[in-house]
């Protein structure tokens, strides 16, 4: 429960800042919403004696029921002010039930891994044991850690506490709604505050990511594949609270990949990203190989593959350049 003490050193201004969905809860319970630079119990104090008796909870209980009141909406948006600044994976046995060949892989907040395998490998059951943080009860036996403790049960049972935001390649919207309405939609549900100034930023980011930009206004049923998946890694990056993005093979996205993943990390995420793609994976920190169910290699990117990876980037953007002249019905001019 959020302690008593730190509820009684804010105002009111400030609890109401820090937990703007306390203002209905202190209406409903009939308490005065005067001189907000005090606190609760300050407020309480100078009230007459006909005023308390309006209140539907009294003094110290008033208090008991704020906080429990703020814990039971955290948890309902999964807002715990506990993050996870540590994923763990603890071993497991592959598809025969051999013993895998590692001990324990930590991936930090801020970190991109890459997921590499043949199909059927085993790559969405391992993302399946980190989204479900898995205790030994999956096919797989694996172990997940959090913050390098076994997973509190909020991660699992909590459907609104989502440890894991996935992005695929195929994204597509069915809802009736503007770009701005269906932004504002999220951003309400989660009673985030400064609504205006992050679904503002949310569409920002989108359109550097697309290839081609689109307008608040633009209904989300109209946008093209890779307009909506821009629109949704910056969605997923400000909005969202999940702690780790799995990003599922966007490399014929329409987006620009380096920038989608920097704007994850920038956001602190751990990002999960599977892919086939050459570019991709080197631009992964570290790369996880899996084959047969198991993980059979970790690899870190070292500096040779630091410049592999620029000179991808520079044939990734001549054929980027390329595309776009032909599309517009120029003359090519990639070796000019």
């Amino acid at each position: 429960m959020k302690s008593k003490n730190s509820l009684q050193e804010l105002s009111l201004a400030e609890l109401i800042d820090k937990y703007p969905y306390i203002e209905s809860f202190l209406l409903e319970q009939k308490f005065p919403l005067v001189r907000k630079d005090l606190t609760i119990l300050e407020i309480y104090h100078q009230l007459s004696e006909g005023e308390k008796e309006d209140i539907v909870i009294e003094g110290e209980e008033f208090l008991s029921r704020v906080s429990a009141y703020i814990e039971n909406m955290q948890d309902f948006l999964g807002e715990k002010e506990t993050g996870v600044e540590l994923l763990s994976l603890l071993a497991g046995n592959d598809k025969d039930g051999n013993q895998e060949q590692y001990e324990r892989i930590d991936i930090k907040s801020g970190e991109i891994v890459a997921l590499l395998g043949p199909t059927g490998s085993g790559k969405s059951r391992l993302l399946a044991d980190i989204e479900w943080a898995a205790q030994g009860d999956s096919p797989t036996g694996r172990t997940i850690l959090i913050n390098g403790e076994k997973a509190a049960k909020e991660w699992r049972m909590n459907g609104s506490k989502k440890l894991v935001a996935q992005l695929s390649q195929n994204m597509n919207f069915v809802m009736d709604l503007s770009v701005e309405e269906f932004l504002y939609l999220h951003a309400e549900s989660r009673l985030l505050e400064n609504e205006h100034e992050l679904v503002k930023k949310v569409i920002q980011k989108a359109n550097d990511l697309a290839g081609e930009t689109f307008s608040a206004t633009s209904q989300i049923t109209s946008l093209s594949g890779g307009q909506s998946r821009a629109l949704m890694i910056a969605d997923t990056a400000i909005l969202s609270s999940s702690p780790i993005i799995l990003i599922d093979e966007i490399e014929n996205a329409g987006i620009d990949r380096e920038k989608a993943l920097d704007l994850l990390v920038g956001e602190e995420k751990i990002v999960l990203m599977a892919t086939h793609d050459p570019t991709l994976a080197l631009m992964a920190d570290r790369r996880i190989v899996i084959n047969n169910g198991a993980i059979v290699d970790l690899i870190e990117r070292n500096n040779r593959e630091k410049g592999i990876l620029r000179d991808l980037k520079i044939v990734n953007n001549k054929l980027a350049k390329l595309r776009k002249e032909l599309r517009y019905g120029k003359r090519p001019s990639l070796f000019d």
